[in-house]
């Protein structure tokens, strides 16, 4: 699989200060993107997946 997209890096460890006070968290501002990330791996592989079966069929 080829990684259209760069992969969010989740926070260093000092990123997060552990209160849970924070809203939004770095924690969730990681998540938010990891979830994007996903979404637009998933699109990019049905779209690669989808290609594949076109050349496959001529």
């Amino acid at each position: 699989m080829s990684s259209l997209l760069e992969k969010p890096i989740p926070p260093a460890d000092d990123d997060c200060c552990g209160g849970g006070a924070c809203n939004p968290c770095v924690w969730d501002h990681y998540y938010a993107e990891l979830q994007q990330w996903r979404i637009a791996q998933a699109k990019a592989n049905e779209a690669a997946a989808n290609e594949q079966a076109k050349a496959d069929s001529q």
